[in-house]
């Protein structure tokens, strides 16, 4: 860092990487001495970049938060951390407003060196997902999730609009214990008071949402995550399903996430409780499981679950080059 300015951005990319920094390990890290840290100091905030000045034995520079983000300046490293995070965020579905994550990505690619920028487009040409993108991501608005990460943060309750799936809308008041980012979507969960239980909602079918002044404990051992994918599995479908599963807790959890089915276990095996539209569906999770079972309720899912059975017969029974499928 010969070059002074190369020096002053050196002490902006210092100060953005450290909460606070004394002028003595500044100037030694630059390798300059304090009078001169203190003319840097000065052609920063001249910039319109905050820096403070905090005397004392513990003061130090630190950037004071301001109306505008300050110029980041990132490591080669950081840069390509912070590329490919929007990258996985976008096809996740992860971000929020659509507009923000493309925005972000164009801005570092336009600021890239070249050399870097053309590797990482190369990544970014030839990068495969497992995970499916889906159709339409529901995105909340940022404000949303801000504002609700904040209440949760301080324990606020706050008042919120919701809308239900059938389009009623509802004014509620809510304790907000967790977010959870679930299957390309994002969920708040805690004590609705409109209700006086726990329940669970989609972030994009929420309207206004106001900090309160009433405050709440989060009730111990809470689990957020738990509780987002226990809530999925109790969505109202067709069907009510039990079955019991002739294997052991820990198998049949490798095989069915929360979000599918409560898995419970009883004398004899594993309960399984699930609620479907189509009996079908489930009569083929069923048959994948790999285990025996007895079918608790409904009886018409035996039926699904011969038939099932019949077909995967028929298909078993055909002869190579045979053109029709079994009916």
């Amino acid at each position: 860092m010969s070059h002074p300015a190369a020096r002053v951005l050196g002490m902006l990319e210092l100060l953005q990487s450290h909460h606070r920094l004394t002028g003595a390990e500044l100037a030694r890290r630059l390798g300059v001495d304090g009078r001169t840290v203190r003319r840097y100091a000065a052609t920063l905030a001249e910039l319109g970049i905050p820096v403070t000045a905090e005397r004392g034995r513990h003061g130090g520079y630190r950037l004071r938060p301001g109306y505008k983000l300050p110029p980041l300046m990132l490591t080669d490293d950081e840069a390509v951390a912070v590329l490919l995070g929007l990258v996985a965020a976008e096809r996740l579905g992860l971000g929020t407003e659509e507009p923000a994550t493309a925005t972000a990505l164009a801005k570092i690619r336009r600021v890239l060196p070249p050399t870097l920028g053309d590797r990482l487009a190369a990544v970014q040409e030839h990068l495969g997902f497992t995970l499916r993108r889906s159709a339409s991501p529901a995105r909340p608005a940022t404000g949303t999730l801000l504002t609700l990460g904040a209440a949760a943060r301080q324990r606020r309750r706050v008042r919120l609009d919701h809308r239900s799936f059938s389009g009623a809308a509802t004014r509620r008041e809510l304790d907000p214990y967790g977010l959870v980012f679930h299957a390309g979507r994002w969920y708040v969960t805690g004590h609705d008071h409109l209700r006086g239980e726990v329940r669970t909602f989609r972030l994009d079918r929420i309207g206004e949402v106001e900090p309160g002044e009433e405050t709440f404990t989060v009730p111990d051992g809470f689990d957020p995550v738990a509780q987002v994918t226990r809530s999925l599995a109790r969505v109202p479908y067709a069907h009510d399903v039990e079955v019991l599963l002739e294997t052991d807790l820990a198998a049949a959890r490798r095989r069915l996430p929360p979000s599918v089915a409560e898995l419970s276990a009883t004398a004899g095996g594993v309960l399984l409780r699930a609620r479907a539209e189509h009996l079908g569906g489930m009569a083929q999770l069923l048959a994948g499981l790999g285990c025996p079972f007895t079918v608790l309720r409904p009886d018409a899912l035996r039926g699904e679950v011969a038939e099932h059975a019949r077909r995967l017969a028929a298909w078993a029974a055909r002869e190579p080059g045979d053109p029709t499928a079994p009916g």
